[in-house]
């Protein structure tokens, strides 16, 4: 009888998996389930708010993974038996041989009270909102506030800052930018010379950049943060932090946080033939800081743990580890784009922040193409 292979979750890593192990184990049986139908290429959320393409654009149906000969099963993701190495999926129990967990994390917007009110999610429910307000917008008071830690892709909101600012430019619209975080600095994993080239970047485009700035809550208008000092806006762009799914907890597979946690070359959990990656994994840096989570990660993971379930299967060891290989893109304005690109597991991490150029974007352009046609045939 064929072994079987369950892939918890739909993302850039259960997806880059899957299609690996059908090429390292043909013979076995791979299902990847989602509660979702569309795969979607994430840093789509900014280029849509922006008026530069749709996130429509850049997604897929998990259906066309069958092209590889993956059963794809669609269905909340009820309960995880680490044990049994299998899951209730849509109210079905799904057993494996082996099993990969990559699903991922989820916004929690209701943690800041008055965000759902009087803001828009910018990871969520809000793009479609937001990307209407901003091609009409005619000036006013934009603020793009981080109200929580961690977040995926940690670039995204400064690039979605600068985008803002030349599409509003370029119409000719009065407004004025501001970005906040509570984080030290705009992305602490570049260090302080990458801080300063992006943070530079927006003050020369004329957007305030506050750090170390915690929302309280959301009144009509103004964000209240630690201190009592008030941010006015007359349109709120919020990115929520996010918490992974809850039924992992419930599992067993988390430490600290609630965030999986897994041996961080080998991905394996504390469970035997139990991989996770992505955003739902939490792994701490040599230097103290938390391993982004961004898409580019989650497949360079997810095709070191098909490397090591494939061994599994076959009842042997595999050597291939994960060194947390991976970046992200920047988009910056004028055809340009910067990338954050490292080896993040090594130390000290190993982590550069590129200049702005026409090929970076060229790259991220390129990047989406080759993993969609790669995924699913187009």
């Amino acid at each position: 009888m064929a072994k079987r292979v369950l892939v918890l979750g739909g993302g850039f890593g259960g997806i880059a998996a899957a299609v690996h192990l059908r090429s390292l184990a043909p013979e076995a049986e791979v299902v990847l389930a989602d509660r979702g139908t569309h795969f979607k290429m994430g840093f789509r959320k900014s280029m849509e708010i922006a008026g530069h393409g749709t996130i429509a654009e850049g997604s897929r149906p998990l259906a066309a993974l069958e092209r590889h000969g993956i059963r794809v099963v669609r269905g909340e993701i009820a309960m995880i038996d680490p044990t049994m190495r299998g899951a209730v999926v849509g109210g079905e129990m799904i057993d494996a041989d082996a099993m990969l967990v990559a699903l991922g994390a989820h916004g929690d917007p209701g943690a800041v009270p008055g965000f759902a009110e009087h803001g828009l999610d910018v990871y969520g429910s809000g793009v479609a909102r937001a990307a209407e307000t901003m091609a009409t917008i005619a000036g006013g008071r934009i603020v793009i506030g981080i109200l929580g830690s961690p977040y995926p892709c940690s670039p995204a909101p400064f690039e979605l800052a600068l985008l803002l600012e030349e599409a509003t430019r370029t119409r000719g619209a009065k407004v004025s930018l501001t970005v906040f975080t509570p984080l030290p600095s705009s992305l602490p994993v570049v260090g302080p010379s990458g801080c300063e080239a992006i943070e530079g970047r927006m003050a020369g485009r004329f957007i305030d950049f506050f750090a170390n700035t915690k929302a309280e809550r959301i009144e009509a208008g103004s964000v209240i943060v630690a201190g009592g000092a008030a941010i006015p806006f007359d349109v709120l762009l919020g990115v929520p932090g996010h918490v992974p799914p809850l039924v992992l907890a419930e599992a067993g597979l988390t430490g600290p946080g609630g965030w999986v946690t897994v041996n961080p070359g080998t991905l394996q959990t504390a469970a035997d033939g139990v991989w996770a990656v992505g955003d739902c994994v939490g792994m701490q840096l040599a230097d103290g800081k938390p391993m982004p989570k961004a898409g580019v990660i989650a497949e360079n993971a997810g095709l070191v743990a098909a490397e090591r379930i494939a061994a599994f299967l076959r009842g042997e060891e595999s050597d291939a580890r994960w060194n947390g290989e991976g970046g992200c893109y920047l988009e910056t304005g004028d055809g340009e784009a910067m990338m954050v690109r490292g080896r993040f597991l090594a130390d000290p991490p190993d982590v550069t922040l590129t200049p702005p150029s026409r090929e970076n974007l060229d790259a991220k352009h390129r990047y989406e193409r080759e993993r969609l046609a790669a995924w699913f045939g187009e």
